[in-house]
């Protein structure tokens, strides 16, 4: 799937002229065709795993973006798990333990999907840093009209693979029902890795109350800088 520019400024949530601008500094993977800007979508995932967004740009969501996709952090979360001190030594195992859990309640086939996310974390880590990651695919999407994340607190931080190096203490499990709600989760997920307090936040393992209570707030700060430059 291709994007347009216009897409993918919604999706790292940067007005149109920085993505230009961050395409010419060659920070952004792109092509040209008929004069105009595309984007590939498994390059700009992979660009999301390994770029921090937003850190000294603009953090606003775009005017155009929609409600569901305003708050979909928050809204994946709430219809997901908060799985609290999983006893894995390693990042396969929590994987596995992980995808039970799933198909238990999608009646999915746990180890078809423990397959595909392990054939991610093959092809790069999903580590973003600090002590998250987002394991997710990009070969299966949730037969839903919604999104579910699973939230999940190892009960030892693992070695993940990171491109930092350190080791995981939150997993953000990404189930999306289409591509454009899978980057848009992928997208705040890894913004979200960039704040020193809620990484702090992540490291205590919050209940789900608590952690739903930060995302709303989170994203709910977003809505508000948008509505200040609108």
């Amino acid at each position: 799937m291709d994007l347009q520019l216009k897409e993918v400024a919604e999706l790292l949530r940067v007005s149109e002229s920085t993505l230009k601008r961050w395409i010419e500094e060659g920070r952004v993977p792109s092509y040209r065709l008929h004069d105009q800007y595309r984007f590939n979508r498994s390059e700009i995932e992979g660009w999301l795993l390994r770029q921090k967004i937003g850190v000294g740009e603009e953090l606003a969501e775009p005017e155009n973006v929609s409600g569901d996709l305003q708050f979909g952090l928050f809204r994946a979360v709430h219809r997901g798990l908060v799985l609290d001190s999983v006893p894995a030594r390693s990042k396969q195992e929590l994987i596995s333990l992980c995808m039970q859990e799933m198909a238990h309640r999608f009646d999915l086939d746990a180890d078809v999907l423990t397959d595909l996310f392990m054939d991610r974390e093959k092809m790069m880590s999903t580590g973003l840093g600090h002590g998250i990651a987002v394991p997710h695919t990009r070969d299966f999407l949730l037969n839903t009209h919604f999104d579910v994340v699973l939230v999940v607190y190892p009960e030892k931080p693992l070695d993940y693979e990171s491109l930092d190096g350190q080791p995981v203490h939150t997993c953000f499990f990404l189930f999306a029902c289409d591509d454009r709600r899978h980057l848009n989760l992928l997208s705040k997920i890894a913004h979200l890795s960039s704040s020193e307090t809620i990484c702090k936040f992540l490291q205590q393992k919050p209940q789900k109350d608590q952690l739903l209570a930060c995302l709303k707030e989170w994203e709910s700060k977003l809505v508000s800088q948008r509505q200040q430059i609108s």
